[in-house]
């Protein structure tokens, strides 16, 4: 079993390879950071995060890589330097070999990928052992509230088969969809999970999704697996809580849903619209508060 220091030792490895990604990275580099031998940081790493120390450093390069070729006009040789590539090809290789498309033909047509998005191993680590104590009732904080109008647009999602929340959804798709839905250029707003109104549901498929909106003249194919709807225009309430740490995430996402439970829309001339659009929820970062939207209309 893990014990808190070799958490925190794989965490620092963690943090030293995002924030030297563009630089070369040594198993004694690491070593140094984890305060342990070579044999053995590689060893716990491999362990708790599923990759080896250069698999992960390799597949991490190559999603920055790849949100490069997507988003930038940098020249392919520059960016395989940038991530200490020493060779067009070596970075072309390695690239398809994760992709299943070469750096050129992505950088033409980006189309969806898989990226790499890696996990905290100390956030995991605090968050399971608090879910072994007690929890304590969260203290009344502050929740701001705000309309914002969704124009008529589609989304790309993937369905589940009975979820109706993001644990259960995690259980049956697995929790690895967000670096999909993160490489979809064409994405108006960041990806979310959504709750479905009956209309959108396909029979046999969960209430709870997850996808990004992309514009109505979308003209890309949706991922293996996934589906295309249309949205409606719609107005909906934003609830954004305060600040919390990470490991706290699900504090924070209760706090928020009480303050929903207990809102009357009626005082300030909406009504909830639950029928006609969907609900959603951002993903849980603590720097900006837990942040989730339930649609509405005018009285």
């Amino acid at each position: 079993m893990n014990n808190e220091e070799t958490i925190i030792a794989v965490e620092n490895m963690q943090q030293f390879i995002s924030r030297n990604l563009d630089k070369p990275i040594t198993l004694s580099m690491l070593a140094k950071t984890a305060n342990y031998s070579q044999w053995h940081c590689s060893r716990i790493f491999t362990e708790l995060t599923g990759k080896t120390p250069f698999e992960y450093i390799r597949a991490l390069r190559l999603t920055t890589a790849a949100r490069k070729l997507r988003d930038g006009k940098e020249k392919i040789l520059d960016i395989a330097f940038d991530f200490v590539f020493d060779t067009h090809e070596g970075f072309t290789r390695s690239f398809t070999k994760q992709f299943g498309i070469s750096p050129l033909k992505y950088r033409k047509n980006p189309v969806p990928l898989r990226y790499f998005i890696p996990y905290s191993v100390l956030g995991l680590y605090l968050y399971n052992k608090k879910g072994d104590k007690k929890m304590e009732k969260a203290q009344t904080r502050t929740v701001f509230v705000q309309a914002i109008e969704r124009p008529r647009r589609k989304a790309i999602i993937k369905r589940g088969i009975k979820a109706t929340h993001y644990f259960e959804y995690c259980e049956e798709v697995g929790c690895d969809i967000w670096g999909v839905l993160e490489s979809i250029k064409e994405a108006m707003f960041e990806p979310a999970g959504f709750w479905l109104p009956e209309k959108l549901i396909t029979p046999g498929t969960s209430k709870y999704v997850q996808g990004v909106e992309v514009a109505t003249d979308y003209k890309g194919a949706a991922p293996e697996g996934y589906d295309i709807i249309d949205l409606e225009p719609s107005t909906l309430l934003v609830f954004q809580g305060q600040p919390f740490a990470d490991e706290d995430f699900e504090e924070a996402i209760s706090e928020i849903w009480d303050a929903i439970d207990k809102y009357n829309p009626e005082a300030f001339g909406y009504r909830w619209a639950d029928k006609k659009a969907p609900r959603f929820q951002l993903a849980p970062l603590g720097y900006r508060g837990y942040m989730e939207a339930r649609p509405v209309e005018k009285l």
